[in-house]
């Protein structure tokens, strides 16, 4: 009796504590987080003025799968990032695309009832009726009384609508609008319950789809103003719900109903849905925490999840694609759309190649494909030249499954060789080893120019990463010319001021520094790229020492870290620059390394306050708690997170190293890509790191290196 006693109540303890493995890592995951927009001035850092509304995180709430080809999300405005405001109040339909960057949202489709308006047919809908799960979505459309819900798979999109009795079914195909120019499109009944057709819109995407309703008819409406095509079904003798699986492909028809054909054609929404579940929380599990608070941990497994979803697949099951050339092509690997490199180049491609080294492998075999075939030149992203950084950083991880020559004489060209697909401005980078700006004053903020200081400070990061890949090749030549030409950030720091400053070419090797310099003043893209002199201070990530030897004394360097997040932010209003501490801006990426330097001035303690204070005020802000400070930038601002909360981060990215933090998490297990699994666990409650470990051997100043961690040992962080 006594045993059974026992047993019951050991039983009643253990029913509430239950695990996070046990409950599911999906269920922290809240895919609204970074939907909503920042409107009040304490959070904004300055007082609205504009009627046009601050950048948000531009991220999507809709179903998808880890780097896949469809995302199926709602759209209450094109061309607004995502195409998704919390704040909005319409929905004008599900688009299968998505990057939250201002492009996409192909083929937009919304279930309606009745007679339709070419330009007056979004649906209201309430918060208090809408939900979202990862690889699920639902809203319920108050317009037509009709219940949405969403999943998907790699390729293909499951539409599921439940009707009022007796209503007539329709769907409105968006197909002449995404966030981009829709250059052409076709859309026709292709048997009695499916349609075809194809939209051209940054990428050709064609489309199968499948219906569980007989399809009557395919339907033009337009007016003056819009055109949409309208689906009309009939009836199947049920009052079943619309069931809808669309297929898509970049190559062809045929491909979509391959893909579509493959991956579900057979499968019940549920089962779609329950599969999208188990593939996120397969991911998740990669990284488990114990400790911290359950907000913590539903930011941190948001932001995991945030940081899984580009780039995006655009090859299909059989592993067709369509090249650079407009060629369908195969080989042989999975073909993805770029990375975002000026962004995610700083830590979400290493978190990608840490958790997923296979899908890591083929996106640079990707941009190889894309290099060889578009003049000879790795792509690039808006700015920079930062798949240097990923090469290096992927291959000295280990990560090697490709061909690194290849690789490498695309990135020597971009360094190297001025024209047009590699380095902008490379020749005066070359000529000089730094670039010239403008000469001029009072320059409005979205004007565009060089961005000269970033590019410089940048190119000279990329140089050094190149010359790493170099160094592998056995290409000693070059290696020493780029090691020497990284230096270059050198070249435009202005020691009467402390900062990276600005140049004009007055004729002379050295230049003259530009007049009209406000270090408060932000600018889009004159010396600065979305940031002010403060936020692009301390970028040698290669070159610590030097960088800090520009200085007199660390306690110049100690005074100038301290008034950045001191000074007040001036008040000036930017669609893209939100969540202050002082000057430093949080809400865009430039400056998101400077608080790290704190560690190599013996002031670590310093850095963690920083970080700490970001990490608790920046990722769940506004009045719903559901918008970071800036864009996610496809994973970049999510992955800052991940990383920083479990304590590791990617300060030099080239590098196979890591800065070691406070974590806000007591014990993380982390397994990675390769099977390895190792622990980081935090001893104490302070913020200063007393000592670090791993494997029970004192690790040697603040950076813990890639083959240490995969060693598969424990690191413990001792704080006071």
């Amino acid at each position: 009796m006594r045993l059974l006693s026992t047993i019951i109540t050991l039983s009643i303890i253990l029913s509430g504590c239950t695990s996070i493995s046990e409950k599911g890592l999906t269920s922290y995951v809240n895919p609204f987080l970074g939907t909503a927009t920042l409107w009040e001035p304490e959070d904004l850092g300055y007082v609205r003025t504009w009627e046009e509304r601050t950048w948000g995180a531009e991220v999507f709430p809709g179903s998808s799968l880890p780097n896949a080809m469809v995302q199926l999300s709602p759209v209450t405005q094109f061309r607004s990032g995502a195409g998704y405001q919390y704040e909005d109040t319409v929905i004008f339909g599900f688009a299968h695309t998505n990057k939250g960057h201002w492009n996409l949202l192909h083929l937009p489709v919304l279930p309606v009832t009745g007679d339709v308006n070419p330009t007056d047919f979004a649906s209201e809908y309430s918060h208090e009726n809408e939900s979202a799960h990862p690889g699920y979505y639902q809203v319920f459309l108050e317009r037509y009384g009709i219940n949405a819900e969403l999943t998907s798979t790699l390729r293909s999109g499951y539409h599921k609508y439940s009707y009022n009795d007796g209503s007539d079914k329709k769907l409105i195909v968006d197909i002449t609008r995404t966030n981009n120019r829709v250059r052409d499109w076709a859309i026709e009944k292709s048997g009695d319950y499916s349609f075809t057709g194809f939209q051209d819109a940054e990428g050709k995407i064609y489309f199968f789809a499948v219906s569980n309703y007989p399809i009557d008819e395919i339907e033009q409406v337009k007016n003056d103003q819009h055109e949409v095509s309208v689906v009309k079904f009939g009836n199947n003798g049920k009052n079943s719900p619309l069931e809808l699986k669309i297929g898509f492909s970049f190559v062809s028809v045929e491909n979509a109903k391959m893909n579509l054909e493959e991956e579900m054609i057979d499968k019940s929404f549920d089962q779609v849905r329950k599969e999208a579940d188990n593939t996120w929380n397969k991911l998740l599990s990669n990284i488990e925490v114990s400790g911290g608070t359950e907000r913590e941990k539903g930011i941190f497994y948001s932001t995991l999840y945030r940081s899984f979803l580009w780039p995006a697949l655009r090859s299909d099951v059989n592993g067709d694609f369509t090249d650079e050339r407009g060629e369908v092509v195969n080989e042989g690997f999975r073909y993805y759309t770029n990375p975002s490199f000026w962004d995610d180049y700083r830590n979400k491609l290493v978190l990608l190649g840490m958790v997923s080294p296979d899908v890591t492998t083929d996106v640079i075999k990707s941009i190889i494909d894309k290099g060889e075939k578009r003049g000879g030149y790795m792509p690039t992203f808006f700015h920079g030249d930062h798949a240097s950084v990923f090469v290096s950083g992927s291959w000295l991880r280990g990560i090697k499954d490709f061909d690194l020559e290849r690789a490498y004489a695309l990135l020597l060209k971009n360094a190297t060789v001025p024209g047009r697909g590699g380095r902008p401005y490379l020749d005066e980078y070359i000529e000089k080893g730094w670039i010239a700006e403008k000469d001029t004053t009072n320059v409005p903020f979205w004007d565009e120019y060089k961005a000269a200081v970033t590019k410089t400070v940048e190119y000279a990061y990329d140089d050094y990463a190149t010359a790493l890949v170099a160094k592998e090749i056995g290409d000693t030549e070059n290696y020493e010319l780029l090691m020497g030409r990284s230096m270059n950030y050198k070249n435009l720091f202005d020691p009467s001021t402390g900062f990276w400053r600005g140049k004009v070419d007055n004729g002379t090797k050295e230049g003259k520094w530009i007049e009209d310099f406000d270090p408060y003043y932000a600018y889009f893209a004159y010396m600065y790229r979305e940031a002010n002199a403060w936020n692009s201070l301390f970028f040698a990530p290669h070159d610590v020492k030097g960088m800090i030897d520009l200085y007199p004394s660390y306690e110049a360097i100690d005074k100038k870290l301290d008034s950045l997040f001191t000074e007040p932010w001036n008040g000036i209003e930017l669609h893209n620059m939100t969540g202050f501490i002082g000057n430093y801006c949080h809400g865009n990426q430039p400056g998101h390394s400077i608080p790290y330097t704190y560690y190599f001035i013996d002031r670590q303690e310093k850095a963690q306050c920083v970080l700490d204070s970001i990490m608790n005020r920046f990722y769940d802000m506004g009045a719903e708690g559901l918008a970071y400070a800036g864009m996610d930038d496809a994973g970049e601002m999510s992955a800052w997170y991940v990383l920083n909360a479990i304590g590791l981060y990617t300060y030099s990215p080239a590098d196979p190293e890591y800065i070691v933090t406070v974590p806000l998490f007591d014990e993380v297990k982390f397994r990675l890509g390769t099977g390895n699994k190792f622990t980081i666990r935090k001893d104490g409650n302070g913020k200063k790191i007393n000592q670090i470990t791993y494997g029970g051997e004192v690790v040697d100043g603040w950076f813990i290196s890639h083959e240490l961690l995969e060693q598969g040992k424990e690191l413990v962080i001792k704080t006071e």
